[in-house]
């Protein structure tokens, strides 16, 4: 496990064995792709932190691979998704350097400054970011992130109808019940616009907190409204 090609490899051959229902198996993904990693350090960089080694590449290629996963699912529908790191480059194109004029918000004195978003989904036409995704293995710190920049957002006369969502394993199993809930199905239900959870465990699911299987059909309603 040297890269996202490896890692993307491995879901394509889940979805080889699972079909339609593979992203509830990410557990298992990510488990088997540790191991795989470790097996590579322990035969190319034996010196190397493991742990560490594992929690930078399954920190930057997690969001990578839903990237993919949605992508595939929704370009045809007239948007773009890219990658929220893309538009920190000093040299971007015409279209791209409008995505972050109208992603950015506005500090004041300031200036602006562009949120924390993993994933962007734009209307390439009119450069119209519809939506933002925050996508983590595990969201105790990241969610009360995630809700900042949708408050930031509403507060905008140019961002407040960009839609906030997050997409996790939940591998600690913080939003699996409604009541009691968890501090972080507290913030899922009350400031984000969606969660979706990739598991093939029991969810109590809601209106704001729901499994990954849901998370195509919300967004293309959410496109066809920005029409």
């Amino acid at each position: 496990m040297q890269n996202f090609e490896d890692l993307k490899n491995l879901y394509d051959k889940m979805v080889e064995e699972k079909g339609a229902e593979a992203y509830r198996y990410i557990h298992d993904l990510l488990e088997e792709a540790q191991q795989l990693r470790y097996a590579y350090l322990a035969a190319h960089d034996p010196d190397k932190d493991k742990g560490q080694s594992w929690r930078s590449f399954i920190g930057k290629n997690f969001e990578k691979l839903l990237q993919y996963i949605i992508t595939e699912a929704i370009e045809s529908h007239g948007v773009k998704v890219i990658n929220g790191s893309t538009l920190n480059r000093k040299r971007l194109s015409q279209e791209l350097g409008a995505v972050k004029q109208n992603l950015t918000i506005n500090y004041g004195r300031f200036g602006g400054l562009l949120p924390d978003a993993d994933i962007v989904i734009y209307k390439p036409e009119k450069t119209r970011v519809i939506a933002v995704i925050s996508s983590k293995t595990s969201l105790r710190e990241r969610i009360v992130q995630t809700s900042y920049w949708k408050s930031k957002f509403q507060s905008g006369e140019n961002t407040k109808h960009i839609k906030v969502y997050l997409i996790t394993p939940d591998k600690d199993k913080d939003l699996t019940r409604m009541d009691p809930a968890e501090r972080q199905r507290v913030i899922a239900e009350t400031d984000l616009d969606g969660t979706y959870v990739l598991t093939a465990e029991a969810l109590e699911e809601s209106n704001k907190v729901k499994l990954f299987e849901h998370f195509i059909e919300d967004l293309k309603q959410v496109i066809g409204e920005n029409q």
